[in-house]
């Protein structure tokens, strides 16, 4: 028998009951989490629900995220497009066959996936929860298991009441956290029917002691229910998402597994015979009918989620701050040591035309509590000079950190980065192309920084001595540019950073966004005066705004890059807008336009073009195919 279902959106849902009635373990919430428990354990055999069969259409993607904060989205290395067939049997029988499968790789990985990562979680977790087959987490209690509901602390949130054609339900919202979040436990939030106590939605994240992998950073589950027919709550959509970072000389590398599966097509009561359930419980069909399933769109990568790219997924995040909301944050908190520490290889060996060939290094130190402190160091054999800087920082689990400083190192002029300091030492070394414009900076500072929804604001505020540098090194081909006559000033310097990360925006863009204001405050010396200099005041503001949106299989990206400088008396050199290179100002030269305010467009199609793929052996194949990237720029 096939029936109609319909699918529950909760947040479209009306608040009966404020979020301030939260008290833990009041009667009413343990004897909602009993019935719940209690129709768990009946396993539906008094409910008229003997089995039922259906499908499910989903995603497995694997992405790659770097750098200090993770703020730019992670980058999509592979990606599995699924589809399954499912059974399942009164009590606890269940049986998924993957009878569609395909995948692109889009970066070299031989990464392999759990059989569990391959399906979809039935009865909404046993009352152990395990995942990646035992080796990610491993015997945590359910919260709605008779160990569970000693074990943890419930709390009625909010009464939800959701209209479908025919019906009102009335579901309830229970925070669920551990009486002990040292043990291995779950911590977030259960939806449940005011009727019958069955679950309509789990949201679930895990205390640090659950991850047997040390790797793992944050594991989180959602997984919300239909309801089909008239009284069954099935599984209707799932998602997941598995993090783990690690850490190369202290840079940091986060992998990402996102899982979304989309459940429907629900046959009731059609007599399924025990014998579909023998052997494991997700089973492949042969390779030759999974690659043949005709899937509804001609490219993975035409029909994954518009999100999936994003830092972290809406649903996710909800979960994170519940989680982070509900126990002491050393409980989620992945601690680290001491280690060796770089920001990327030019802190180890870069080249630039100030210190020729410079040699550094650095460390971290984990001193507990959030607060750790580090040091980074070079010496450049032409200046024979040495640099470095030293903080002492204290880091939150929440994204807010403060830090006081001080160093001694070269600041480069400009809004912008035309090129990466890796290729630059390669450029200037080999053929005497050096796009930067160092000068030395003497700072004392402090800074503070926080974040508003995926924005971060810092503030950083220093007392600096700004000098002029001049260059001592020699390329192996040609000459190297005459440096920056940057100004010698003493002031104070305040900036303010306002930074956006890639993501979703109006209309189906996707926006990057960053803005600089910073000012120096009573300065003194400047090169440029002739006699005495008075006091002087500046204010520089820049901007650099990406958009990009996809246009059936290409994508169109503009990128402004705007900037402007005042001064009263006097602007030192170093704080006018530069332009130009292949970044700010394609055709021109590196910096050569500089003023008091300048704006730079770009407008960018990027398309594929096929091109012979590569084997790469256990890392898989290149992808067939190029981007080609024409572009327009104005300055």
């Amino acid at each position: 028998m096939q029936v109609a279902s319909a699918c529950v959106v909760l947040h479209t849902s009306a608040v009966l009951m404020p979020a301030h009635a939260q008290q833990w373990n009041d009667p009413r919430a343990l004897t909602l989490v009993r019935q719940a428990s209690d129709r768990r354990a009946q396993q539906l055999a008094d409910s008229g629900l003997v089995d039922f069969q259906a499908t499910a259409h989903g995603y497995l993607t694997f992405l790659a995220q770097l750098g200090e904060g993770f703020r730019e989205p992670p980058q999509v290395v592979k990606a599995d497009e699924l589809a399954l067939q499912l059974y399942w049997r009164a009590p606890n029988l269940s049986k998924q066959r993957i009878v569609g499968r395909r995948d692109t790789t889009l970066l070299p990985t031989d990464i392999q996936y759990h059989r569990d990562h391959l399906g979809i979680v039935q009865n909404n977790f046993p009352a152990i929860i395990r995942l990646g087959d035992g080796d990610e987490v491993k015997d945590v209690p359910h919260p709605l298991s008779a160990q569970g509901l000693k074990q943890y602390d419930f709390a009625l949130a909010d009464s939800l009441r959701i209209s479908i054609p025919g019906r009102v339900i009335n579901v309830y919202e229970v925070k669920v956290r551990p009486k002990d979040d040292r043990q291995a436990r779950v911590i977030g939030a259960l939806y449940l029917d005011r009727d019958n106590a069955q679950v309509v939605r789990m949201a679930l994240s895990f205390t640090r002691a659950a991850f047997l992998d040390k790797q793992l950073e944050d594991l989180f589950i959602v997984l919300e229910n239909g309801l089909v027919g008239t009284q069954f709550w099935l599984p209707r959509r799932q998602e997941i998402e598995i993090r783990r970072t690690a850490t190369w000389l202290d840079y940091p590398v986060r992998g990402i597994i996102r899982g979304r599966w989309e459940i429907g097509d629900y046959q009731l009561n059609v007599g399924i015979p025990l014998s579909q359930f023998a052997g494991p419980e997700i089973v492949q069909a042969p390779s030759e009918l999974t690659s043949s399933y005709r899937f509804p769109s001609v490219r993975i990568l035409d029909s994954l989620p518009p999100d999936v790219r994003a830092v972290t997924a809406d649903e996710i995040r909800r979960v994170q701050a519940e989680a982070r909301a509900l126990v002491r944050e050393q409980a989620l908190r992945r601690t680290r040591g001491s280690a060796l520490a770089a920001r990327g290889i030019s802190d180890f060996a870069r080249f630039n035309r100030v210190e020729g060939v410079a040699l550094g290094a650095g460390f971290t130190g984990r001193l507990g509590q959030g607060f750790s402190v580090s040091g980074l160091g070079r010496y450049g054999l032409q200046d024979r000079a040495g640099k470095g800087r030293v903080d002492l920082a204290w880091h939150s689990a929440r994204g807010t950190a403060a830090r006081v400083y001080v160093s001694r190192d070269h600041r480069d002029a400009g809004d912008v980065a035309e090129r990466s300091l890796f290729l630059n030492s390669i450029a200037a070394q080999e053929f005497g192309s050096d796009f930067t414009d160092p000068y030395r900076v003497s700072a004392l500072g402090v800074s503070m920084t926080t974040r508003f929804g995926s924005t971060s604001w810092t503030l950083d505020v220093a007392r600096e001595k700004q000098e002029i540098l001049l260059a001592k090194a020699y390329p192996a081909y040609g000459r190297l540019e005459p440096l920056l006559p940057a100004d010698s000033v003493t002031g104070t310097r305040a900036s303010l950073v306002i930074a956006r990360p890639t993501g979703l925006w109006l209309g189906g863009l996707e926006m990057r966004a960053r803005l600089e204001i910073r000012g120096l405050s009573k300065m003194r010396g400047l090169n440029t005066c002739v006699g005495p200099c008075e006091p002087t005041n500046t204010l520089h503001a820049a901007a650099d705004v990406e958009l990009e949106r996809p246009l059936k299989g290409s994508r169109l990206i503009s990128r402004t890059i705007g900037a402007a400088a005042r001064g009263w008396n006097t602007i030192p050199v170093q704080e006018l807008v530069f332009m130009g290179g292949p970044v700010s100002g394609p055709g021109y030269g590196y910096h050569s336009l500089v003023g008091d305010g300048a704006i730079s467009q770009r407008v960018e199609l990027q398309f594929p073009v096929a091109f012979p793929a590569v084997s790469l052996g256990r890392f898989g194949r290149s992808p067939a195919r190029i981007t080609a990237a024409p572009f327009a720029a104005m300055v």
